[in-house]
C-alpha cells in the first residue's frame, strides 16, 4: 500500500495533487518518467508522469485532472488513505544536457509533467524560458514552482484573466523571434503540442513532446500506446513517453485519443472552436 501524505485541490477542485510514500520509486525516478497507479483491487490502471520526487522523504508527487470514474475514485482518497499499487519508474528519462537557450511550454495539467524537466534543464546550466497557460487564471497550476525552476516565466490565459491574453504558441513564436533557442519542450493537450511543434518547425528548433496515448501494462506488451513517429510505430511506455515532436503523427494520435479519452476530446474541441473565433 502507498500512503497519501499530502493532498491538495487545485484549479477549482478539478485537479488534485497527491504526495505519496513510495521510497524505492523516489530513489530511482528521473525527470520525464511516469508511474502506473491503481486505487483498488478492481480499479483501473492509470499512467501519470511524476510532477516531483523527494528521495530523502521517500515520496513522489502526482497531479491529475478528474475526468472520469477512475480519477473520481482517486479524488475521494484523503490524506492517510492509500493507493493499492504504484508501479514505476517507467518510461525513458528526459535527456538533460547543456545546449544554451531552451524554451519550455506547458498547458493545463501538462505543466505538472513539464516542471521536473524544466528544473533539470536549468540545473545542468541552460538558460530556460518557460511559458505556461490555461483557459483562465483559476485553472493555472504550479506557477510558483515553474518560476523557481526557470530563468524567466511567461503566463498565458485564453480569456485574458491573467498574464498574456492568448495562447502559449503566441508567446512561443515571439520568444523564437527574439532569442537563439536551441531546444524546445512542449507538454500539454495534444492539439497544443501539435500547434507548438508547427511554430518551432518554422524556426528549425528541435522540439521534444511527451505523449499520453492509451496505456495498459506500461511495459510494451499490449501495444495500446502505439504512436507513429517518423513513419515508424513506437510504444510510448518504453520508447517514450518523449519523442521528437516534428516526427510525431499528431492527427493519428488525436483520432485515437478522441475515441477513448474525454479530456483530450474536450481539449481538441475547445482548441478547434478557439481557432474559428
Amino acid at each position: 500500500m502507498f500512503k497519501i501524505i499530502k493532498r491538495q485541490e487545485m484549479a477549482e477542485g478539478t485537479v488534485i495533487l497527491n504526495e505519496i510514500e513510495a521510497p524505492l520509486i523516489a530513489k530511482k525516478a528521473l525527470p520525464g518518467q511516469f508511474v502506473i497507479i491503481k486505487a483498488t483491487e478492481t480499479g483501473e490502471r492509470i499512467p501519470l508522469t511524476m510532477a516531483d520526487t523527494d528521495p530523502e522523504k521517500g515520496t513522489i508527487t502526482i497531479i491529475y485532472m478528474v475526468v472520469g470514474k477512475s480519477t473520481a475514485i482517486f479524488r475521494d482518497l484523503k490524506e492517510g488513505d492509500s493507493y493499492m499499487d504504484v508501479i514505476g519508474p517507467l518510461g525513458a528519462a528526459t535527456h538533460l544536457e547543456k545546449v544554451g537557450k531552451v524554451v519550455c511550454v506547458g498547458g493545463g495539467t501538462g505543466v505538472a509533467v513539464l516542471h521536473p524537466i524544466t528544473r533539470g534543464l536549468k540545473e545542468v546550466g541552460n538558460d530556460v524560458t518557460s511559458i505556461i497557460g490555461s483557459r483562465n487564471k483559476d485553472l493555472l497550476i504550479l506557477e510558483d514552482k515553474m518560476k523557481a525552476a526557470s530563468t524567466r516565466l511567461h503566463v498565458c490565459t485564453d480569456d485574458g484573466s491573467y498574464g498574456h491574453h492568448g495562447f502559449v504558441t503566441e508567446v512561443l513564436k515571439d520568444t523564437l523571434e527574439k532569442e537563439d533557442i536551441k531546444l524546445a519542450v512542449a507538454i500539454g493537450p495534444v492539439p497544443m503540442m501539435k500547434a507548438a511543434c508547427a511554430v518551432t518547425k518554422e524556426y528549425n528548433v528541435k522540439t521534444v513532446v511527451s505523449l499520453n496515448p492509451i496505456m495498459i501494462d506500461g511495459t510494451g506488451m499490449c501495444g495500446g500506446c502505439r504512436v507513429s513517429v517518423g513513419n515508424e510505430t513506437k510504444f510510448a511506455c518504453v520508447d517514450g513517453p518523449e519523442f521528437d515532436g516534428h516526427k510525431v503523427n499528431f492527427d493519428e494520435l488525436i483520432l485515437r485519443l478522441r475515441a477513448y479519452n474525454s479530456e483530450e476530446k474536450e481539449s481538441y474541441n475547445n482548441y478547434c472552436n478557439s481557432q474559428k473565433a
